[in-house]
């Protein structure tokens, strides 16, 4: 019988056990386009960066200006006519996310804050990862931040980390590690890892630009192999696991408005909304960064 890794919290344990019951066993060497890095038992948000240095000989560099989520729009393997029609100021954001500071608001659907509130108070507060305000119209600025990995030998940047905390309270909203896959269908999508204990949640969204040169990232698929969410993990036997969840569905769509950008992200669970995030976005300047590690 597969079991997952017993010396955790039962909570963690028990979410774990389900993607394997549920689930299917898979190879990283085989499905790369998957695979990505697991938080440890302790440290998730802000410690997992540290941790994960350490573990695979890294570098971090921090606090740098002009750095990006993506090192170019063209990762997306986008045609030419796409890129033409894309807004120059997104893309400008998705080259250059250091150069930009964020405000936040999120509307709750009232069915679904119950679950909300099960996750923050189960997960959320002890893990210091997806800290999501249960208050609508809760509107706060964001420190935004681009962390990015290198390795130590070859001085290749290794991991895009992009670490977002509430600027009064310090509270971590997201930390994820940011970049790109291929499916097994060749199409070219992004892909957020977001770090849980011996795990992560994978969001894997395909990218397409709507009729005012907004770019649109959808993560809904039909099956395993598509864009989607997928829970991953790793077993006591060192398996490693993954669940597909068709369910659960995140669309952003990023566009200009006057001066500025405006993000909008709706998370639906089995077709109904569960929460809408909003992001207004404004460019800013940050000091140069330094390497440590």
């Amino acid at each position: 019988m597969n079991l997952a890794y017993t010396m955790q919290r039962f909570q963690d344990w028990f979410t774990q056990q389900w993607v394997i019951f549920t689930g299917r066993k898979f190879k990283p060497n085989e499905d790369n386009w998957l695979i990505g890095p697991f938080g440890e038992l302790n440290g998730i948000g802000e410690e997992f960066i540290n941790q994960l240095a350490e573990k695979e000989n890294l570098s971090i560099q921090r606090n740098s200006e002009s750095k990006g989520l993506l090192t170019s729009i063209t990762q997306l393997n986008l045609s030419n006519k796409e890129i033409n029609n894309l807004s120059k100021k997104v893309i400008d954001f998705y080259e250059k996310t250091s150069n930009y500071e964020l405000v936040f608001d999120v509307k709750w659907n009232p069915f679904s804050k119950p679950f909300g509130f099960v996750v923050n108070r189960l997960f959320s507060k002890r893990i210091n990862q997806l800290n999501i305000p249960l208050q609508n119209n809760y509107q706060e600025k964001l420190n935004s931040e681009i962390i990015q990995l290198f390795n130590k030998n070859t001085n290749e940047l290794k991991y895009t980390i992009w670490l977002r905390k509430v600027e009064n309270t310090g509270q971590v909203i997201y930390s994820g590690i940011y970049g790109t896959c291929q499916l097994p269908s060749n199409l070219t999508c992004i892909k957020a890892i977001f770090p849980l204990p011996k795990g992560n949640a994978t969001v894997i969204m395909k990218p397409s630009i709507g009729k005012n040169g907004e770019l649109i990232l959808d993560s809904s698929g039909e099956k395993f192999g598509d864009a989607g969410f997928y829970f991953l993990l790793n077993d006591s036997k060192n398996n490693y696991w993954a669940k597909f969840v068709r369910s659960f569905t995140d669309q952003l769509s990023i566009r200009e408005k006057d001066d500025f950008l405006i993000a909008t992200q709706t998370i639906k669970l089995w077709n109904l909304k569960v929460s809408e995030f909003s992001y207004k976005i404004n460019y800013t300047q940050h000091r140069l960064g330094k390497r440590a590690g």
